[in-house]
């Protein structure tokens, strides 16, 4: 399912009617009495519970416990990881970044196997009014967006979350410097991703961003900029910051460690930085992972498959 799927539609309910049309069909979401789906509306806690029992018949799990009053994203999220039957997954993420002595946030377990599903929608540029923070009441567009990816899913996804996550996720112990960082990045789980976006609010300064939220430059240049060590980082575009060391001083991936900035685009090691070549930023977490803000917003994502084919080189900046 495409993320840029009606992303043309206008207002803050109708950008998905495919994907409304696709919940209601699969008995997930339904019109409401006035025969209208009303996408701008906040989804109630008696929908949320109709959906989840829905969900429940699908998945052949018993239906989890849902909230009784308003349902944020990330409350919508932590019901429907659960119904999914990744309550134990999302629990052992949270302990991990416990651990590792991060201070998580509540949600960073559940939202993080929330968006590694792919359960969020980006909303591209123009349209970045339409996004959510985590702690916003969750609309029924919203809703029916995750619904329909799950109702597409293939058969392989939540086992592929479980393995991932819950199998075989790790963090290493940190040194100071490298767990201050990671404190503050790790805060910002589940903030969208916003196109220039280096903020958690919306800006009114000349420039300044519509909505808050973070594209993956942004998000790297404020988790250094807070923890006192922007001085690391002059560049603010990804081309920029991959710019700013000589060739000798550049890793492979195999040679990364936490803290590292991970580059990547469709250049070559040895070629120069360009705009073109290098197109995204993230930061090494270590053990196969790394932190970022794309897609799905800031979420962890391995480092795998077609990531570690863009791979083109990384920095050390602690």
């Amino acid at each position: 399912m495409s993320t840029s799927a009606h992303a043309a539609v206008p207002g803050l309910g109708g950008w998905d009617r495919a994907q409304q049309h696709a919940a209601a069909q699969a008995g997930l979401l339904h019109v409401l009495d006035d025969g209208a789906f009303h996408g701008e509306r906040p989804l109630s806690p008696g929908q949320l519970r109709e959906a989840i029992g829905a969900l429940a018949e699908r998945v052949r799990l018993p239906p989890v416990e849902t909230p009784s009053t308003g349902v944020s994203v990330e409350g919508f999220d932590a019901v429907v990881v659960a119904q999914l039957g990744l309550a134990d997954v999302a629990a052992k993420v949270h302990h991990e970044a416990f651990a590792a002595g991060l201070n998580p946030p509540r949600r960073f377990g559940t939202e993080t196997v929330a968006r590694f599903l792919g359960l969020r929608f980006n909303h591209p540029y123009p349209h970045e009014s339409l996004e959510l923070y985590p702690t916003d009441p969750i609309t029924r567009a919203e809703a029916a967006w995750s619904l329909a990816a799950i109702a597409a899913f293939s058969g392989w996804e939540v086992q592929n979350a479980r393995t991932m996550l819950g199998d075989e996720f790790t963090l290493p112990r940190y040194g100071a410097r490298t767990r201050a960082v990671f404190r503050v990045a790790f805060a910002k789980i589940g903030m969208p991703y916003v196109w220039g976006g280096e903020l958690d609010r919306a800006s009114s300064a000349l420039g300044g961003q519509t909505h808050g939220g973070y594209d993956c430059s942004g998000f790297v240049w404020r988790v250094f900029k807070l923890t006192g060590l922007s001085h690391a980082i002059r560049g603010r575009t990804a081309a920029q910051m991959a710019a700013e060391i000589p060739r000798s001083r550049r890793l492979r991936l195999a040679d990364t460690r936490a803290g590292d900035l991970l580059f990547f685009g469709s250049g070559k090691f040895w070629q120069k930085a360009t705009e073109s070549r290098v197109d995204h930023v993230g930061i090494a977490l270590g053990n196969g992972w790394m932190i970022n803000s794309s897609s799905q917003g800031v979420f962890l994502a391995p480092l795998d498959g077609w990531r570690a084919e863009r791979f083109v080189w990384a920095r050390r900046v602690l």
